[in-house]
């Protein structure tokens, strides 16, 4: 891949629709050249957050008292939650480059992450009439262990993707992730029984050049 260098912001726990004020903000910048090229790695409290091509048979039953918001993302259901880095992709595409090349190779700086903190895994093509098989997979297990959902605005990406890395995975149950019912969401913790939020970000910041 080449080098493609992005500013850090690092933060911790963020309330997911604060986040989108400040995301919108850093987006209008970076279109007028007022920043450069931005990864910000944070988490949310628990949130389900709902793509344009989202089923109604796919939100989770309002009784688990999980809030359900929707976003201008492309993808589906996911789930935000303490344990998981979410890192949002504040990025001007280069010329002829659309967002679903950028999310190939999105895909393949967080493999590159993941085998630096002992998950051996892969991106998936989508099969001719499948849904769409975005995100990453784990080598040995077969499971989803990241969700990736961007779009593009005057070209320049937003949204990102979400690491689930020690944090409860049973909310996932709750409703259908990534347009798939029989999905086996993980995490690093589970595929490794180690791994912690500091050394998953620091990987993360390493193989997308951001500091």
């Amino acid at each position: 891949m080449d080098a493609r260098p992005l500013t850090l912001i690092h933060d911790e726990l963020v309330d997911y629709e604060k986040a989108m004020v400040t995301m919108d903000e850093l987006i209008a910048d970076r279109q007028e050249d007022r920043r450069p090229d931005t990864l910000w790695l944070l988490s949310h409290p628990k949130v389900f957050t709902v793509g344009r091509r989202t089923l109604t048979e796919h939100l989770p039953d309002p009784s688990h008292g999980i809030p359900v918001v929707t976003t201008t993302r492309g993808g589906q259901l996911t789930y935000h939650g303490p344990g998981q880095l979410v890192g949002y992709l504040i990025v001007k595409l280069r010329t002829g480059e659309g967002v679903v090349d950028y999310i190939r190779e999105v895909e393949l700086r967080l493999v590159e992450a993941l085998a630096a903190v002992g998950v051996a895994a892969e991106r998936r093509d989508t099969p001719p009439g499948s849904e769409l098989l975005t995100g990453v997979w784990t080598r040995d297990t077969g499971r989803k262990i990241v969700s990736i959902g961007m779009r593009a605005s005057k070209g320049v990406t937003s949204h990102g993707f979400a690491i689930n890395v020690d944090g409860d995975l049973t909310p996932w149950d709750l409703a259908v992730p990534c347009g798939m019912p029989d999905v086996d969401m993980t995490s690093v913790s589970r595929e490794t029984h180690s791994g912690d939020m500091t050394s998953v970000a620091a990987a993360v910041a390493a193989a997308f050049e951001a500091q």
